[in-house]
């Protein structure tokens, strides 16, 4: 059973909505809780205790991916001075000399050259290296027939290093996702949060969670990896985790006005 304090806040936000009727239909953007609590009062389709479920799930099932995927990405950018370098203009240029603003959703809408240094990190170091998928008929693949109802699993960390898609896998170079060159990748063949009607239900809350870490991380700090690449190996568990803690040296910087 989901834990008493999520049942508690659940339970708070039902009374509101029953006496308040506080969630607003033609409102843009919606709290998760909102819409699983609209179909929990409105349906028979989810139960209570299915409902916190999925909230309790949706908070913590990303927060180790989301941990891991900003580490190897400050990894990545502590080895390459030069991208750094390129991150710490664009936010010089969005956040201008307030260093301790919140980043808007507008905000990190314009980090793009973020953007593609998070998607090539994630594709390097894919944090969820497979993902599972159940046939449902008869599928031949190179000769070999997967029955229906086979359980099969996507090594989407290996898909990510396909040379003929991603020439020089292993060199971090943010440049291939960059606008133009993006819509070069064909379909299928990048798929970090995996693909099609299951795919992860907390993509976009994941990679803006991505996104404002790193700004604010980036904004104020330069960062340098004490190892290797070679000593930092990533060991394919449920998530890809780092063999050894990776060490970082952090520095505050400074910003030059504008």
């Amino acid at each position: 059973m989901p834990n008493k304090p999520a049942f508690r806040a659940f339970n708070k936000r039902k009374k509101e909505y029953l006496s308040k009727n506080t969630t607003d239909d033609n409102a843009k953007h919606k709290a998760l809780i909102d819409v699983l609590l609209k179909l929990h009062l409105e349906s028979q389709e989810l139960g209570e205790e299915e409902a916190v479920s999925e909230i309790v799930s949706f908070i913590v099932a990303g927060h180790e991916t989301v941990s891991l995927s900003a580490t190897w990405a400050l990894f990545l950018i502590g080895h390459h001075p030069d991208v750094q370098e390129k991150v710490h203009q664009e936010l010089d240029k969005v956040f201008a000399e307030d260093n301790d603003i919140y980043a808007t959703e507008a905000d990190l809408n314009q980090l793009v050259y973020l953007n593609s240094v998070l998607m090539e990190s994630i594709r390097i170091y894919t944090t969820v290296p497979f993902f599972g998928r159940e046939a449902h008929e008869d599928i031949i693949i190179c000769g070999h027939t997967i029955p229906k109802g086979a359980s099969c699993f996507v090594a989407s960390y290996f898909l990510h290093k396909d040379e003929n898609v991603f020439p020089d896998p292993e060199k971090f170079d943010p440049d291939r996702f960059s606008p133009e060159n993006s819509t070069k990748i064909p379909e299928g063949a990048f798929v970090p949060f995996s693909a099609g009607q299951r795919n992860c239900i907390g993509k976009s809350y994941a990679w803006m969670e991505l996104k404002t870490i790193l700004s604010y991380i980036l904004r104020n700090y330069t960062i340098e990896s004490l190892d290797s690449k070679d000593k930092i190996v990533p060991e394919m568990k449920i998530e890809l985790s780092p063999s050894t803690p990776i060490r970082l040296r952090i520095r505050p910087r400074k910003i030059s006005n504008f």
